[in-house]
């Protein structure tokens, strides 16, 4: 059984770090939402959007639970709370691993501990006992005969490296030197990586337009806009490779080579206040979408251009309870229902999704809500769609919001008429997608479990007129039902 396990070990560190194998897209899955969906229901979505690894912020019994036989590769989180206490304590650090880790293996496939986040920058007094906890969580591993299988880490900032431009000579800040002489000494000792935590969005609206931004969004570059480093003369197509050989050439500067870096966080927002104005839909689709392009050709960085650049994006979704400015509450590439803010391909493969066959119409994400309702009432009025999923009470009313309503009525005409000359447009409110939006009990017409195609015999075209009063019946009812709904919610307050 011990030969095993270290022959499956043997592999699993050989998939994390060859380009033979090929690098991963993970994504963070982030927990202070307003209306988290069950374990169960985010396992679903991520088989949907055939997500091969995670990454827990913390050791949640119901996802460890519910990851179990999936697959999944999960990476679990120390939180930077529970870092002192098992710092200072090796029996701690044997509870925690003995709880939250060896209880769930082999089923649940855990892979790697992030060790608190970005401690160094966030909790600086706690710096102390970071190296501590790493060690103890290791020889609690060492102990249950799982040091093979689960590699120890601590997730750092960018901020730890001040001046990341040229790559070639970056170094970490010198107030951290010992720390992070003690953290790669034990990454090395361990044969673990390092987890860094990079963000092209923050560098470049630090950079006050030094760089273009195409640059930040992984884009071709003109000629004249070519960034080269002046040193080695490597030419960087995307300041996501420029910040993880800076962090290369940051580590070999502290005469340590050979640990591989892991991006454990990286995304861009689609939202944010009147002084974010890079925070868009268009920019956070056109990031994540070409990163997970990047990462699938599995090449790493000028300066290491044999190691894969193993990426985790943030985040699953938006979490809407985080304070700070509009934007750290739109990072999330799904709303909490399981549908997308915007098209994304989630997994490695060339596949648009689960159902990559298929394909849906929904509402644009940030389409105006005054025409939604006008594409709305035409798609359940002249449009023939059958909307009746989508009045309260049904299993396609939550979330109760026109992007939804609309996406479901969208999606319903256009799957009756696109072949017969029915457009996903409505009036410049809708695309096409091949991520299936269903989610819970609400099922799209197009995806597998969908029973409802040809109900109705439909028109010919798409909508191209004013609607009718039958089309406004729906608003008239979705405006009772909200109301009703409202009245109940303050009698039972």
């Amino acid at each position: 059984m011990m030969i095993e396990l270290r022959l499956e070990a043997i592999l699993l560190f050989c998939g994390l770090f060859s380009s033979t194998i090929g690098a991963f897209i993970g994504i963070n899955i982030g927990t202070d939402i307003s209306n988290l969906p069950s374990a169960t229901d985010i396992i679903r979505i991520l088989k949907t959007h055939q997500i091969s690894h995670v990454r827990l912020f913390d050791s949640d019994a119901h996802m460890l639970s519910a990851l179990s036989n999936t697959g999944i590769e999960v990476m679990v989180g120390v939180t930077n709370e529970e870092v002192l206490g098992i710092g200072e304590s090796p029996s701690a650090a044997a509870t925690w691993i003995n709880k939250n880790v060896a209880a769930y293996m082999p089923g649940t496939n855990i892979t790697a501990i992030a060790v608190g986040s970005e401690v160094l920058s966030s909790i600086p007094n706690a710096a102390p006992v970071l190296v501590p906890a790493m060690n103890n969580l290791y020889k609690a591993l060492v102990a249950t005969n799982l040091n093979y299988l689960v590699k120890v880490s601590t997730p750092q900032s960018m901020g730890l490296i001040p001046r990341p431009f040229p790559p070639s000579t970056a170094t970490f800040n010198t107030t951290w030197n010992s720390t992070i002489f003690q953290i790669l000494r034990f990454l090395r000792n361990t044969n673990s990586f390092y987890m860094l935590n990079a963000y092209p969005y923050y560098e470049y609206v630090k950079s006050n337009g030094i760089f273009p931004i195409e640059y930040a969004l992984f884009q071709p570059l003109s000629s004249v806009k070519q960034i080269v480093d002046p040193n080695t003369l490597f030419r960087y197509n995307s300041m996501f490779d420029a910040l993880v050989d800076a962090t290369y050439n940051s580590i070999a500067a502290l005469k340590f080579s050979k640990i591989p870096v892991v991006v454990t966080e990286t995304g861009w927002p689609w939202f944010g206040g009147a002084s974010e104005p890079y925070a868009t839909v268009e920019n956070a689709e056109t990031f994540n979408n070409n990163l997970i392009r990047r990462v699938s050709n599995d090449s790493g960085p000028p300066s290491q251009p044999d190691v894969p650049i193993n990426t985790c994006i943030y985040e699953l979704f938006n979490e809407d309870r985080r304070p700070g400015p509009v934007s750290e509450r739109n990072w999330g590439v799904l709303f909490s229902n399981g549908t997308a803010v915007y098209s994304i391909s989630l997994s490695n493969s060339d596949g648009r999704g689960a159902n990559s066959s298929t394909v849906f119409c929904i509402a644009k994400p940030g389409a105006d809500e005054r025409s939604l309702r006008s594409g709305l009432n035409w798609a359940c009025g002249p449009g023939q769609a059958n909307c009746r999923a989508i009045q309260q009470g049904q299993p396609c009313y939550l979330p109760d919001t026109w992007q939804n309503h609309a996406s479901y009525a969208y999606n319903d005409y256009y799957q009756k008429m696109h072949s017969s000359g029915g457009t996903c447009d409505f009036d410049g409110t809708a695309m096409t997608t091949a991520i299936d939006p269903s989610h819970g009990s609400c099922r799209f017409t197009g995806s597998l479990n969908s029973s409802t195609r040809g109900l109705f015999s439909p028109p010919a075209f798409g909508p191209v007129g004013p609607s009718s009063r039958s089309s406004r019946n729906y608003i008239y009812l979705h405006q009772i039902v909200s109301l009703s709904a409202l009245i109940l919610a303050l009698i039972l307050v």
